[in-house]
């Protein structure tokens, strides 16, 4: 009897620490995927409440003295500041750093594009040619893109 309780006894103790050792290696693990989760809902949470439109009127005239003026509405539920910052504009594929933006319509600062607010984008496009053009605006991951002709 003594023969098989030693052999017993050291497999025993064996897989109790190849267990112990998987153990920790499964809580390393799903510690990782849990704070990347954690971090992943919170940018998709962020993106959830940054909410714009363009409402401005393609059949108005948007375009003039080589300037794209388009009125933006905050639709989400974050304030974002009303600076050319905030904005990355794209103008028929090409990206633009010349913007101007202005609020026009919100309350407190005048620096804060609070929800419900309206800025005005203007964008500088010299020499835009007749015919058919699109503006992308990109806030936070969030995309509108805006379609007129000139």
């Amino acid at each position: 009897m003594a023969d098989v309780s030693v052999p017993s006894l050291i497999l025993f103790i064996a897989s109790i620490v190849i267990a112990a050792g998987v153990a920790g290696v499964l809580i390393d693990t799903v510690t990782g995927i849990s704070g990347a989760l954690d971090d992943r809902g919170a940018d998709v949470a962020k993106n959830i409440a940054t909410e714009f439109e363009v409402i401005s009127n393609s059949e108005g005239t948007v375009y003039s003295n080589d300037t794209i003026t388009l009125y933006v509405k905050n639709t989400g539920r974050r304030t974002l500041p009303a600076t050319n910052q905030t904005f990355d504009v794209i103008v028929d594929a090409e990206y633009r750093t010349n913007v101007t933006v202005t609020l026009v319509d919100g309350e407190g600062d005048p620096d804060e594009w609070t929800p419900h607010g309206v800025v005005r984008v203007e964008i500088g496009a010299p020499n835009l040619g007749d015919g058919d053009h699109r503006v992308t605006l990109v806030v936070d991951g969030d995309e509108e893109t805006f379609r007129f002709n000139v």
